[in-house]
Order: C-alpha cells, then structure tokens, then sequence
C-alpha cells in the first residue's frame, strides 16, 4: 500500500478549506436555523478524504423545503398518500407534489414475512424502497425529456410535460438499533435519493399500532440522540436531507427509562400500598386467571397518578398553591427535587412509588398529555428541519395546542401531519363541513404537508377488490367496458403499455438510433 506523499502543512491547508466549506453551508439559509452540540471541525476530521457526496438528496430536499416554505408563506399545503409502488408514483405526479413511503407499507409489501405495523424487518428495508421509487422517476424524467425533445418547439408546447421528480419522504421509524444502526440508516436513505426522512421516539423493539396495550416512547435525551446521529450522518455527506422530528408521544402507555428528568412529570406511581404489578401478574398465571382482567384489577387499587397528581390528592389549597409555586421556578423537576419541595409545603407524606407498575419488560408507566408532546417538539426542533406529533385522534383542541405551543417558542416552524386510516370525526365532534375545511384549517396553523400514509391498504385495496370481482364474473367483456376502453378512447391516451410516450418505447427507439449515429432531434 503505498504512503500518501502531502505534507503536514497541506493536509492542515486542506482540512481547514474543509472546516469553512462546513462552515458556509450550516449559515445558509435552507441551515441557519439548525443547532448541532457539534462544531465543522468535528464534522470535517470525520469525513472521507475524497467527496462522496450523493447530490440527488440534496437537489430533492432544497426542492421539497421551497415547496413546503412557500406553502406556509401562502397558507396552502401539499397533500399526499403512501404508496409502495413506481407505477402508482408515476400518476401521483399529476397531482402530488411529493411521495410518501410508509414503513407500515414496506412491511406488509416489501418484506419476505409480512406482518402488523411494528417495525420489526430489516433497517435497510424502506431505504430500498426509496431507491426503487426515485429510479422509477429518474426513468419516467428521462423518457419524457427524450420524447419531448424529438419535437419541434412548436409541437413540444402541447406535449405533456410531468414533473416526476417529486421529493420523496420516507420513514425512519426509530433509527433500528444503536446510534451507529441509525447513521447507516440514514446514509443509505441519502444515497438511494430521499428528500426527508422522518425519526420517531418510540421503543426499538417495542412499537405496537394495534389494539392491544403498550406504545412505549424513550426517554426525551435517547430521542434526542437519535435525531442527533441522523442530523451527523447528513453532515458528514455534507447532504441538504431534511429531517422531520415525529413524536408518537401521544396516548403512550410506557416509558423505557427514567433516566431524564424531563419526562418525571408524567411517570405515573402508585399511591396505595400494593404488590407489585408482576407480582399480581404472575400469581394470576399461576391460578390460571385472565392478565387483562387482573391488570385492571391492580390499576384501579393502586390508584396510579403522577407525583403533582399524589400531591395535590392530599394537600390543602394553600399547601398545593405553595407547592406549584415552588415547582415553577424551574421548567424541569426530577421526581427527587418533587419530593423535596412537597416535604417543604405539605403536612401528609406523599405516597408515590413509580417502580410498583412497571411491566414485564421493564417500562414504566406513562401519562401522555400534550404538553408533554410540546416540550419534546421544542427539544427536538433545532436538530430538525419539520415536526410531527402523531395523533391518535382528530380532537382539535389538542391539534390547536400542540401546533401553537410549539410555535410561541418558533414562530417559523413547519409542521407535518398523518391521517389514520380510521379517524373518526364525528366522534371527535365534527359536523360534515368542518371535515371538509380540516385541511385548510392545519394549514392556517403551519402544517404544511399532510400525508394519508396506508392509502394502498384501503384505496388500492379497495379497486383491486373491485376489479377482480368484476373480472372473475364478466371476463374481457367487462374489461374492455370499465378499463381497456376507456384508456384508448381517452386523448391523450391514458398511461399504459399501448401508450409508447409513457411505457418508454421511443426512449428505446432512441437508444438504437444513437448507437447507430443517427440524429434524435430535429434540426
């Protein structure tokens, strides 16, 4: 292997260009608002020595981030759906101006097992789809710039002309894994063309979008770092990639840790004496009894709150006036400064033990409300360019609070949005017309991008279903009536195989005859 011949005054020359490169593109606009807990030195000593950047990324972020700050500069917004598909991504660009590819998606599609949302498949599974998708629209972007381009300008300008390279937002789940997993992860999304990928606060391991119990979120400082590594990883590509904060904060059951005091607000305890949670469980399989039914059981008699919630069961007005008072002095209290405090203001001991309910695995139990979704927004904001607090629920008071709790502290901030697939509006108290405006309204409040992230697990369901009945009952007759038909009568000709603009037979055509030396333009 032979020395590298630089000198030390070179590569000290080189390394501080290096240094102001980092430098200049952290003050640029699309980047003056983000804060690193590292400096360009750092990130210049960790990069190659050659540049391996992936300018695809950073072309699409730079054009999703003006889609979305003009949005917000208009009050409008960008609406999109998840899909799996290039097919489905190639009539997306008719109307959408960005993609959106599911995790929940990739698992039921994209996997050797398929299975419910809970992010249990390999971490490079959703990158590999970005990389299918963003060639698809390379390919479409350059068949159409082919076809249009063997026309005079006076044909081109009735020519379709698509913008197929719509950026792509990806989910990133929880980084799958250390902090090292979720840098790989990230770096694989840059290179396979991604525009913003999305980081959440759940438990590795432990995500559960079912119905039975137990969402559990880490601790506030484990999210952090997570949105840490991947902001790193973008820097040391030196890429432009957005990254959108998720919390999923919202209607959590569990927290892994204790270890930040930030979340000691809403750790719930038990305030009776009782046995502990898996002690009442396992003597419940011992007897051969129901664990929902003694779970509840045990909840009800411990009579779990969080410690403001112990204190303020047992003090007086006045003693729980002086014990606020106190506790606002700082934003944040650990449970041990609580207890202090309460010793200080209230007469009666303050039963409280947080250990009591853990569960099997460990966690501890959690009141999720959306103050707490607040503070972690704001935590997290400064690393992140977008944020999304995942809601369970449509309840627009909660929606209300959240977006301007977060605003009041960043006035500038942009906000995403997901639809479940199955909200429930009228439950959530709105009339027919309000739905209609729930779009519009988010927007007045900065979300700009609003996303139906499973629209392939009921939309595409759903016509599949429909044609494949029609098809098994009325064969090439009922085709040539509801698809076939239709698609050749349409002008233009709908995108098909038979329509060689769109299936790529000129661009093949064109292939050949460069070969052969034969011009592909008009003179």
């Amino acid at each position: 292997m032979p020395k590298l011949n630089i000198s030390i005054e070179d590569e000290q020359k080189q390394f501080e260009a290096d240094v102001a490169a980092v430098e200049k593109q952290w003050s640029s606009p699309r980047q003056a608002h983000l804060k690193r807990p590292y400096d360009a030195r750092t990130i210049a000593a960790l990069r190659n020595s050659i540049d391996a950047a992936s300018p695809a990324s950073s072309t699409q972020a730079i054009k999703l981030w003006n889609q979305l700050r003009e949005h917000d500069k208009n009050g409008t917004l960008e609406l999109t759906f998840g899909t799996t598909d290039p097919t489905v991504v190639s009539q997306m660009a008719r109307h959408s101006q960005t993609v959106y590819v599911s995790g929940a998606l990739c698992g039921f599609s994209e996997v050797a097992i398929p299975g419910m949302d809970h992010a249990d498949y390999p971490w490079d599974t959703v990158p590999k789809v970005v990389q299918k998708i963003f060639k698809s629209q390379l390919w479409h972007d350059q068949r159409q710039r082919q076809f249009r381009l063997q026309h005079s300008p006076e044909k081109r300008a009735k020519l379709e002309n698509w913008d197929y390279m719509a950026p792509i937002v990806a989910d990133g789940y929880m980084g799958f894994g250390s902090l090292t997993s979720t840098m790989k992860m990230a770096k694989e999304f840059v290179d396979a063309g991604v525009a913003m990928i999305h980081v959440d606060d759940l438990a590795i391991g432990m995500k559960k979008f079912t119905v039975g119990q137990g969402r559990t979120v880490v601790p506030t400082s484990e999210y952090l770092d997570r949105l840490k590594a991947v902001r790193m990883q973008f820097d040391l590509m030196g890429a432009e990639t957005l990254l959108l904060c998720r919390c999923d904060t919202d209607h959590s059951e569990f927290i892994t840790s204790v270890v930040d005091e930030r979340d000691h607000e809403y750790v719930l305890g038990a305030t009776s004496n009782i046995e502990p949670l898996q002690d009442c469980l396992k003597k419940a399989v011992s007897e051969g009894g129901d664990l929902t039914a003694a779970r509840n059981e045990w909840k009800e008699k411990a009579n779990l709150k969080t410690f403001d919630e112990a204190v303020k069961a047992i003090a007086s007005e006045s003693e729980y006036s002086a014990y606020s008072a106190e506790l606002s002095k700082e934003t944040f209290r650990s449970l041990i400064s609580r207890r202090k405090i309460a010793s200080r203001t209230v007469k009666q001991e303050v039963l409280f033990d947080w250990e009591l309910p853990r569960s099997a695995m460990g966690q501890y139990m959690f009141k999720p409300c959306v103050k707490a979704i607040v503070e972690r927004a704001i935590a997290a904001a400064p690393l992140g360019d977008v944020t999304w607090a995942r809601m369970d629920a449509p309840v627009w008071k909660d929606l209300v609070e959240f977006h301007t709790g977060v605003r009041k502290v960043y006035p500038d901030r942009l906000f995403a949005f997901g639809y479940t697939g199955s909200y429930d509006f009228a439950e959530a108290g709105f009339t027919p017309d309000q739905v209609k405006t729930f779009h519009l309204d988010l927007a007045k409040l900065g979300v700009v991008w609003q996303v139906q992230p499973i629209w392939s697990l009921q939309g595409l369901n759903q016509a599949v279903e429909k044609f494949s009945k029609m098809w098994t009952e009325e064969a090439i007759a009922g085709y040539i009536r509801d698809v076939q038909g239709p698609a050749l009568a349409a002008d233009p000709k709908v995108d098909g195989f038979e329509k060689l603009s769109w299936c790529g037979g000129y661009l093949a055509d064109a292939f050949f005859s460069a070969v052969a030396g034969e011009p592909i333009t008009p003179k």
